[in-house]
């Protein structure tokens, strides 16, 4: 994939400050939201405590589609569509991935919730987690482009005996708009990425393919 000139770009208003800010208030977001997530729900249910939620912390706008999996539907990536139908039980898995801007600035943060107390179920959420520690660290260490990061991530997946989707790829973040300077994803970018600009994008899935588990956050904070 060739490079865009400035790939690693912010705009006039950047402040690293907001952005973490925001980083911050986006992940509690996620944990407010996750709380209120109960036995019955369906995603329709859920979208509308994510947009209530996002509204009474002063979500100026959302620069991606909120999404919310619930059961088998955590098997599927970002863009694919959700069985609807789908209810949570009292032992189920879901997931939240929200992108709301707080002070002009992106935020982007997924995580893996666990109803019950189904062993299968925990043990892949904090695989998904575990996944992307590893993953962030040796990258950091070892300097690691795009592409060997989630080829290594890839590896470590397999090495805890799960399956990895690679249709999640990474991506940049920045002050809103980042997409003006690029729609590049990170799993397909040969560069050496900059901290505190990227988010690594860790969906796996069961080896039976029953269900998944999903994490992303921002790497080197």
């Amino acid at each position: 994939m060739s490079l865009d000139a400035n790939i690693e770009g912010v705009g006039s208003s950047f402040s690293e400050e907001l952005f973490l800010k925001c980083r911050i208030k986006t992940i509690e977001a996620v944990k407010l939201i996750a709380e209120q997530i109960k036995p019955g729900m369906t995603e329709a249910n859920g979208h509308k405590i994510i947009d209530e939620t996002l509204e009474s912390l002063g979500c100026e706008k959302k620069w991606h589609p909120s999404k919310f999996r619930i059961g088998k539907n955590t098997l599927k990536s970002f863009k694919e569509k959700s069985d609807p139908t789908l209810v949570l039980k009292e032992n189920d898995i879901f997931f939240i991935d929200i992108g709301p801007v707080f002070y002009g600035h992106e935020g982007d943060y997924g995580e893996t919730f666990v109803l019950g107390e189904s062993k299968e179920f925990t043990e892949i959420k904090l695989a998904s987690e575990e996944i992307f520690k590893v993953s962030a660290e040796v990258a950091e260490r070892e300097k690691l482009t795009g592409p060997a990061l989630y080829d290594f991530a890839e590896a470590h997946a397999k090495k805890l005996g799960y399956k990895f989707n690679d249709k999640m790829k990474g991506h940049r973040l920045g002050d809103f708009p980042h997409a003006i300077f690029t729609r590049s994803n990170l799993a397909e970018t040969e560069i050496i990425p900059n901290g505190n600009l990227w988010v690594l994008e860790i969906l796996i899935t069961h080896p039976e393919e029953k269900f998944g588990a999903f994490f992303e956050d921002l790497i080197k904070i």
